[in-house]
C-alpha cells in the first residue's frame, strides 16, 4: 500500500479519498475547512494535516481536488502550498477540473523540484465519485502516469494517459463541450414534446432505444420534466468549465458557436436563481 495525501473534500474529493481509505493506503488528508478533514479521519481513517505542505510531506502520491485555478495554486505554490512538502520522486494528480495553462505552469514547477504532475480531471460527477466509477483523462509522462494509474482505479472505472501535460485538461474541455450540446438538445426536446401534447416520457422511453439515446436522456429526462435540479454538478460549476473551453478556443482558433450560446442560456439559469441547480436545468429557462 501507498503513502497517499489528499488535498480538498469537497463533494468530489470526499468520497474519492473515502475509496483510496478503503483499499488500506497510509492515508492524509487536508481540506481548507479543518472540521471536514477531522470529519473524514473519524469515519475512515488516517490522518489530517494543517496545511497542504504538511500534508505532502513523504507522500508518494498527492492527490488534489479543488475549484479553479487560483485554488489548485493556492494548494501547491502558495503559503504553506504541497509543494513545499513534495518530495523528489513524487507524484502530484490533480484532479481539478482547470485550464491546460496552469496545468503546464504546475507540471514545470513540480519538475524543478524532481517531481511529476499529472492533470487529471475526471467526469461522471459526485455519483460517479460516491460509486468509485470516474472516468478520468490525464496529461503528463508516462512513467509517472503507470505509476499512478493503479492507485487512481481505487474511485475510476476508466483512466487514460491522453498526451503531455495539459491534454487531460483539454480533454475534459471535449467533455463539456460535449455536455452542453446534448443537455440543451435534451431540453428542447423534451419541452417541444410537452408543447405537442404528448407524454414525454413516453417519448424519452421510444426514442431512448435509437440514435437520440445519451446519458443524459436516460439519468435527467424524467427529472427533468418533474422539475428537480438537485441531481449534482451545479450550473454555476458548469459555467466555470465553459469559460474555460471557450478561453481555451479563443487561443487554439476553434470555432464553438453552440458551446457559447449555452453559456449564455446558463446566465439564465442562474439569473432565475438556479446557480445551485444541475446543468439540466436549462429546461426551466424554456418553461419561463
Amino acid at each position: 500500500m501507498a503513502k497517499i495525501t489528499f488535498i480538498g473534500l469537497g463533494v468530489m474529493g470526499f468520497p474519492m479519498a473515502r475509496h483510496l481509505a478503503a483499499k488500506g493506503h497510509d492515508l492524509c488528508v487536508y481540506n481548507r475547512t479543518p472540521t471536514r478533514a477531522q470529519a473524514f479521519v473519524e469515519a475512515h481513517g488516517g490522518h489530517a494535516a494543517p496545511t497542504p505542505a504538511k500534508a505532502a510531506e513523504g507522500a508518494e502520491i498527492v492527490f488534489a481536488c479543488v475549484g479553479n485555478d487560483e485554488d489548485l495554486r493556492a494548494v501547491t505554490i502558495g503559503a504553506d502550498g504541497a509543494f513545499a512538502g513534495l518530495a523528489r520522486g513524487a507524484i502530484f494528480v490533480d484532479h481539478t477540473t482547470a485550464s491546460a495553462d496552469v496545468a503546464r505552469e504546475l507540471h514545470a514547477r513540480a519538475a524543478e523540484i524532481g517531481a511529476a504532475f499529472i492533470d487529471a480531471p475526471v467526469s461522471g460527477g459526485q455519483a460517479g465519485a460516491e460509486n468509485g466509477v470516474l472516468t478520468v483523462m490525464c496529461g503528463g509522462e508516462q512513467a509517472a502516469y503507470d505509476k499512478a494509474e493503479p492507485v487512481i482505479g481505487a474511485f475510476a472505472r476508466a483512466c487514460r494517459l491522453m498526451g503531455p501535460s495539459g491534454a487531460g485538461q483539454l480533454t475534459k474541455m471535449v467533455n463539456q463541450i460535449c455536455i452542453a450540446g446534448l443537455v440543451e438538445g435534451l431540453a428542447e426536446g423534451l419541452h417541444f414534446a410537452q408543447k405537442a401534447g404528448l407524454d414525454p416520457l413516453a417519448v424519452v422511453d421510444v426514442i431512448s432505444k435509437g440514435a437520440a439515446q445519451s446519458w443524459q436522456m436516460e439519468n435527467r429526462s424524467a427529472t427533468m420534466v418533474a422539475g428537480k435540479f438537485d441531481f449534482g454538478f451545479a450550473v454555476d460549476w458548469m459555467r466555470k468549465d465553459l469559460a474555460i473551453c471557450l478561453e481555451e478556443a479563443r487561443r487554439n482558433g476553434a470555432h464553438l458557436p453552440v458551446t457559447a450560446l449555452v453559456d449564455q442560456f446558463y446566465s439564465e439559469v442562474q439569473k432565475m436563481g438556479g446557480r445551485r441547480w444541475d446543468t439540466s436545468s436549462l429546461i426551466k429557462r424554456l418553461d419561463a
